[in-house]
């Protein structure tokens, strides 16, 4: 495990709320007072059934949504002092996203789909390419970076989405059941992957609703009808 203890903080909440509908019959609490401190270099799920708020937690901490109340600090910078343009330039800097569904674009082969984040970042064209090889390289997948969506595996679809979402280098990455669309060995590939990213001092936040995946992160954290604890060590 890293010695995280000295590492910064990069995500830090304060009694963070969300509400849908607020003040109407239909009002739904999705986030209760929520306080979670991940330093750099961390591996920590955050498990709950659907409904829980699990992945309004994420939302909130991807920057893809506004509490209703409470704070949030993105590797140091308050989130409510950001407009949305500001936001999403953060995201872009700070936050990798992989998803169980791979989120591919299937008329791009797998180079072009880990470059195309690098666009927005106006990365010229020759540099997205290198880097976007050096990416596919690093998960495994040179000699696969010609070939589109339809002619992987489930596995290398999802090593092409975690090269995409570190390729501009992220601290933080995020991750929505990644493994929910894998075979069980394909699945413990892709946690042996986010353990050596960690190694490499990522900080990596794995949603998932599956006890034996959270069982590999260093923390775990249960959501509870909007409520977040932090289960005690093995």
């Amino acid at each position: 495990m890293n010695e995280v203890a000295t590492h910064a903080t990069v995500i830090e909440t304060r009694g963070l709320g969300k509400v849908y509908a607020a003040g109407s019959e239909a009002e739904v609490i999705a986030l209760r007072d929520v306080d979670l401190r991940i330093r750099r270099g961390e591996f920590v799920a955050i498990m709950g059934p659907s409904g829980s708020g699990k992945s309004t937690l994420m939302n909130l901490i991807g920057c893809l949504d506004t509490p209703t109340f409470g704070s949030y600090h993105c590797d140091g910078v308050d989130i409510a002092t950001l407009d949305a343009e500001q936001r999403a330039r953060l995201r872009l800097d700070k936050i990798g996203f992989v998803f169980q569904g791979f989120n591919l674009l299937p008329r791009m082969n797998a180079l072009e789909n880990v470059a195309m984040p690098m666009g927005y970042a106006n990365v010229h064209r020759e540099e997205r390419l290198q880097r976007a090889h050096a990416a596919l390289a690093a998960v495994g997948l040179a000699n696969r970076e010609g070939h589109r969506p339809s002619e992987l595996s489930g596995g290398q679809q999802q090593r092409v989405a975690i090269a995409r979402a570190l390729i501009n280098r992220p601290p933080i990455l995020l991750a929505d059941e990644p493994t929910g669309a894998l075979d069980s060995k394909t699945g413990e590939e892709i946690l042996a992957l986010f353990k050596r990213l960690q190694a490499e001092d990522h900080t990596v936040v794995l949603i998932t609703h599956d006890p034996d995946v959270a069982q590999h992160c260093d923390r775990i954290f249960a959501m509870r009808d909007g409520e977040l604890h932090e289960q005690a060590a093995a």
